[in-house]
């Protein structure tokens, strides 16, 4: 840990708001590109961040909840976010609500701002990851591969040396979930909330796998990490979703804002500027319009009198 004068600098902490970032641009890139207005995708993270980052600490805490409230510990630990402990599945879960709240608010669809959020947040993912090494933890079994992580201190009671970087390995594979979501939904034109759908399930696929190899204390249920039953349990209905919402509702999304394409982010000026020309245009055709009737007029009371002269001449 750094720090700034009185300040610590915690990476696990940069880590997660440089992923928070990075999942916002990206997210509000494929917004626009869907037909949204910029700065949609800002507004309503601004529900759904808070709202996760209490869904994942609440996670973390319930299901390791030995860590703050056995004897010996302090209760207090529970709130020092910035130490560790985070759960994607209770951020996923209650980020929803928070994106709920914004979506609503905003008159948009929920399914579609996920879709076009769902690369980004697998990249926040890998970003965050990077936090587990700043902080030394989670990683898996003993080992003398090349890329085995030292470990020089712990706080589960392990001794120094080299381990797997579980962390590195679900880094790595998020970045992979990215790619694909964002390679399957250009190819197939995914909508209606499927995209996210096949984030989620790609992910679990992963986690299920790294979970495995992680040795880190965990409640286990029939021979199986917690985590283990939780990825398996979201991916069946992340698949059930997604198959389930290509039969009832195909295809993308043809409006994803109302209203983003009315032309009204035009400045006011410009608008002042073209109705004020357009009257001085109308006003202009009028005048003509009133010269060239009072010229026909004069045209035809000239063709009477020679009319009525020649008239006369042949009397």
């Amino acid at each position: 840990m750094l720090h700034l004068g009185p300040i610590p600098l915690r990476g696990y902490a940069f880590c997660i708001i440089i992923g928070v970032f990075v999942a916002v641009w990206l997210g509000n890139r494929r917004w626009v590109a869907r037909g949204g207005r910029a700065g949609t995708v800002a507004d309503i993270a601004v529900w759904a961040v808070p709202f996760g980052l209490v869904g994942g600490r609440l996670y973390h805490v319930i299901t390791d909840y030995e860590l703050y409230f056995s004897e010996g510990r302090d209760w207090v630990d529970a709130f020092k976010i910035w130490e560790g402990g985070l759960g994607i599945w209770g951020a996923i879960a209650l980020g929803a609500v928070g994106a709920w709240i914004g979506c609503r608010r905003r008159g948009i669809p929920l399914p579609a701002w996920a879709d076009a959020l769902a690369p980004g947040i697998a990249l926040a993912q890998a970003i965050g990851r990077w936090g587990n090494w700043f902080n030394q933890e989670l990683y898996g079994r003993e080992t003398d591969l090349p890329w085995a992580l030292h470990i020089t201190s712990s706080t589960d009671g392990r001794v120094p040396g080299y381990y797997h970087p579980t962390f590195l390995y679900e880094s790595l594979w998020c970045i992979g979930v990215a790619v694909l979501v964002i390679w399957a939904d250009r190819r197939f034109k995914l909508g209606h909330g499927r995209a996210f759908a096949l984030y989620v399930a790609s992910y679990c696929v992963g986690r299920f796998w790294i979970e495995y190899m992680r040795v880190d204390e965990a409640h286990h249920i029939l021979g199986l990490r917690l985590n283990n039953w939780t990825a398996l349990l979201v991916f069946v209905l992340a698949v059930v979703y997604f198959v389930l919402s290509a039969k009832k509702r195909p295809g993308r999304e043809t409006v994803v804002e109302p209203g983003a394409s009315d032309g009204d982010d035009t400045p006011d000026g410009e608008a002042g500027a073209g109705t004020q020309a357009d009257e001085e245009s109308d006003t202009d055709a009028k005048a003509a319009a009133e010269t060239d009737a009072g010229d026909d007029t004069e045209s035809a009371t000239t063709s009477e009198v020679k009319d009525e002269a020649g008239s006369g001449k042949k009397t």
